[in-house]
């Protein structure tokens, strides 16, 4: 049985019977949502591009994978504003008309950099982070400075309040993206977020030799 969110948008959608592992169509928008984030070079971020490099890492012909592709993007990331196209590249062969128009790659616009910052196979997400904030709405300025704090001390922490942002508008319970308001999340108890706040609470309250005893501790579980 697949759990799957009404909204279109499949990144955290699960498989109950194997341990909850993605879905074949989660993994594929993760894995284009991937590349887009990445400084991937044009050739790469078109739709033949996207299901060569997808395919090559699974060991795969890309043949099999291009319809997949081909439907994320044009049903799901585009209609939905998470990705938009980036210019044409032209092509030496083929019909005349697509020559002349080129085949389109693509990037990810603001609400797909936010959606990048919540997966975890993402790299370079402090260069995603800075990118942004950098054209932040008045609204998002509150948490800009703690979050940026956050992220070079406590980068796991930081990137999971992400995580469970853009699952939450997976699942329905947030109705946009943008802007972005964490505050929103206090209407969605989260038991590990309120673990690490009484630890850190907690901590806060010690000794200076109780601390390095309670990091002695930690990093013996840890």
């Amino acid at each position: 049985m697949k759990v799957k969110s009404s909204t279109k948008l499949s990144i955290f959608d699960t498989f109950k019977t194997k341990d909850n592992n993605l879905t074949g169509e989660a993994t594929r928008q993760r894995a284009i949502i991937r590349i887009l984030s990445s400084k991937a070079n044009p050739a790469e971020r078109t739709r033949t591009g996207i299901s060569q490099k997808i395919a090559k890492g699974q060991g795969i012909v890309w043949k099999n994978i291009y319809s997949g592709i081909f439907r994320d993007l044009d049903e799901i990331l585009l209609p939905m504003g998470i990705a938009e196209e980036h210019g044409r590249l032209p092509l030496k062969r083929g019909p005349k008309a697509l020559q002349e128009k080129g085949i389109p790659f693509y990037h990810l616009t603001r609400k797909g950099v936010l959606i990048a910052l919540s997966i975890k196979e993402v790299e370079n997400k402090d260069k995603l982070l800075e990118e942004f904030f950098s054209n932040s709405d008045p609204q998002e300025k509150e948490f800009e400075k703690i979050i940026t704090i956050l992220s070079q001390t406590s980068p796991n922490f930081t990137y999971s309040i992400f995580q469970r942002y853009v699952k939450a508008f997976c699942d329905d319970k947030i109705k946009d993206l943008l802007p972005f308001d964490i505050s929103i999340l206090q209407s969605l108890p989260d038991e590990s977020i309120s673990i690490q706040k009484e630890v850190l609470e907690g901590f806060l309250k010690l000794s200076k030799q109780e601390r390095e005893e309670a990091l002695r501790f930690l990093n013996k579980i840890a």
